[in-house]
């Protein structure tokens, strides 16, 4: 198959770009529907149709993002090097971590499919791992991506790492209730 030159490189870039922006808006979802957020014009449900969609279209570009690099003869990467994390020839700590990111998401997806079968406590506690599939996304892009160093990926990643980051600070102060030591003291007495 010849891609016409160049191609392959801004397919790469863009799935993987579209891809982690899709992650970051899924799990933003996903901190809303935990927190029990109540929006007026949707109703739950939607949100949680919305939340799966996002998800299956980040699995859906990052599969564009490595079929892409597979096809780039810039920088060729093979099925191994795409599939073994350490293995690339290319910054390979960097692209470990977007491929642990999309091998984790893809086992979580797994989980997803059997959750009425484990249980929705080994569900949640299993699906809490999004978060590390988002944050190694964040470090894959930042370390691996060519475009990192502009000002309009800097101002992606950070938004959206604010984003992510802010409702989910949000979703465990409203849950953190510490006990004073004068309630410890009436507890026990």
């Amino acid at each position: 198959m010849i891609v016409a030159a160049g191609t392959a490189w801004y397919a790469a870039r863009a799935g993987g770009f579209l891809a982690y922006l899709l992650l970051s808006a899924s799990v933003a979802a996903g901190l809303l529907l935990s927190g029990r957020a109540r929006l007026v014009r949707w109703p739950r449900f939607a949100l949680e149709d919305v939340h799966g969609y996002l998800g299956f279209l980040a699995g859906t570009f990052i599969v564009i993002h490595g079929g892409s690099l597979l096809l780039d003869h810039v920088v060729p990467f093979s099925l191994s090097q795409l599939l073994v994390p350490g293995t690339a020839g290319y910054r390979p700590l960097a692209v470990a971590f977007g491929v642990v990111a999309a091998e984790l998401l893809a086992a979580l997806a797994v989980t997803n499919h059997y959750r009425k079968r484990i249980g929705h406590g080994v569900w949640r506690r299993l699906h809490m791992l999004n978060f590390a599939v988002w944050a190694l996304a964040l470090v894959h892009g930042l370390t691996a991506g060519t475009d990192a160093n502009a000002t309009w990926a800097l101002t992606l990643y950070a938004g959206s790492a604010w984003l992510v980051l802010a409702l989910l600070f949000h979703r465990i102060s409203r849950h953190w209730n510490p006990v004073r030591s004068s309630e410890r003291r009436t507890q026990w007495q």
